[in-house]
């Protein structure tokens, strides 16, 4: 067989080719468009992506100028190759894909909440169909792969609130009564909703309680935190309780009588610059929380939108009254003005995450 009698049978199927990976360009263009206001559905549009990119290189196959026999072997070639690399990366890529999809089809977490997983807690900042980004306390970034979440127990902290508690040891000698009527007073300052204490262990030296609220006002967590820390010691020592472990006698030698309460009474003073530890640690999480909303707002106003003007014309049709016709062109070019302002805090809110990236 000459090169001039298969020649036109390869130009042809390099033109076929290059149509197909047009064809698989233009749907990954589309489809970025499509889900550009739609973050949290991105697992959706890689799913499609990874599904057109298999069905391309199968049409690729099959629009090879080769015999049946050879075409058949190369199915069976990318069968095989299909098959080893989902079994080898299993544990690996496939398995984070598998596990992506779990945890978008479960839905226990979204963008902007507070999870604890294994060792690590925090806010989350972004995901994927291959990983999960956290902004922890330190407000550092941690990429967990999604199978390792698939594969740990994930706490959610409930958007309607959360409990939130102090842990702290005191001696028998000093009465449960005035310890829970201290602890409930230092939560009622913090306004924590329906504040109680428990009694955790009763040790050989001293008692652990614990003062516990709910805090519905999750996104002031590490504020409220540090509050009901500092009240448990205001209230405490202001009354004379001592926060010491019983065994510090046998290990120092002190006066008897002697109170291990802090000289300075006054109260302590935080940071005049008006941030919140909250938003400072959380800013990454904030920022994505707080864009997918304006996302969803665009949406939401683009199909207002459409539907106005579907109106209009409809009225064009019907040879609405002047009034009417004026009263939806006020509507429209209300909406249409609040659109292009969000399209630019949107669109600055994005330049200020990818600067901060």
């Amino acid at each position: 067989m000459s090169l001039t009698s298969i020649l036109p049978d390869i130009l042809l199927a390099i033109v076929e080719i290059i149509a197909v990976s047009g064809a698989v360009w233009f749907i990954s263009r589309r489809l970025q468009q499509l889900y550009n206001d739609r973050p949290d559905q991105q697992f959706r549009r890689q799913m499609i992506m990874v599904a057109t990119v298999l069905f391309a290189v199968l049409v690729i196959v099959l629009i090879l100028p080769v015999s049946s026999s050879t075409r058949g072997s190369l199915m069976s070639l990318f069968g095989i190759v299909l098959s080893a690399t989902i079994a080898l990366s299993s544990t690996n890529l496939v398995g984070n894909i598998m596990a992506g999809i779990m945890l978008r089809t479960v839905g226990s977490f979204k963008l902007g909440d507070y999870v604890h997983v294994g060792d690590f807690f925090g806010r989350v900042s972004e995901m994927d169909l291959l990983h999960t980004e956290i902004q922890t306390e330190e407000r550092d970034l941690t990429t967990l792969p999604n199978s390792y979440l698939a594969a740990h127990p994930v706490r959610v902290m409930r958007t309607s609130g959360s409990i939130l508690s102090v842990e702290l040891s005191l001696g028998y000698d000093v009465s449960r009564h005035t310890v829970e009527r201290l602890l409930l007073e230092a939560a009622n300052s913090c306004d924590l909703e329906s504040p109680f204490v428990q009694i955790r262990h009763l040790g050989d030296y001293s008692i652990t309680y614990a003062v516990a609220g709910l805090l519905t006002d999750v996104k002031s967590l590490l504020g409220k935190r540090r509050a009901l820390r500092a009240a448990t010691i205001d209230v405490l020592h202001a009354n004379g309780v001592e926060i010491a472990s019983p065994v510090l006698a046998n290990t120092r030698n002190y006066k008897p009588g002697h109170q291990f309460l802090a000289d300075d009474k006054a109260p302590t003073t935080q940071s005049g610059s008006g941030v919140t530890p909250d938003s400072l640690v959380f800013d990454k999480a904030l920022q994505a929380e707080g864009l997918d909303k304006l996302r969803e707002r665009r949406l939401e106003l683009t199909k207002v939108i459409d539907e106005l003007t579907a109106q209009k014309n409809k009225k064009s049709d019907d040879e609405a009254s002047p009034s009417e016709a004026e009263k939806l062109d006020g509507e429209l070019l209300r909406s249409q003005r609040r659109l292009q302002r969000l399209n630019e805090v949107i669109a600055r809110r994005e330049s200020e995450i990818a600067s901060d990236n």
